[in-house]
């Protein structure tokens, strides 16, 4: 996921995929714990920021 907010695949501003379509992007092969941690860690590091009832938005590029 930070290699794509990095590379502009999801620029600032726009909302990262939900777990639910994460989890099917890798047909199953990552558990949805998994990515709830990746984007807990995402969030930590000030990339992305939750909005409650409207997902999850990318608010800063990482260096």
């Amino acid at each position: 996921m930070r290699e794509r907010i990095r590379s502009g695949q999801i620029p600032v501003g726009r909302r990262i995929p939900s777990q639910a379509e994460l989890e099917a992007e890798t047909g199953g092969t990552v558990s949805r714990r998994t990515i709830k941690s990746a984007t807990e860690l995402l969030i930590k590091e000030r990339l992305v920021e939750g909005v409650q009832g409207k997902g999850t938005f990318v608010v800063a590029l990482p260096e």
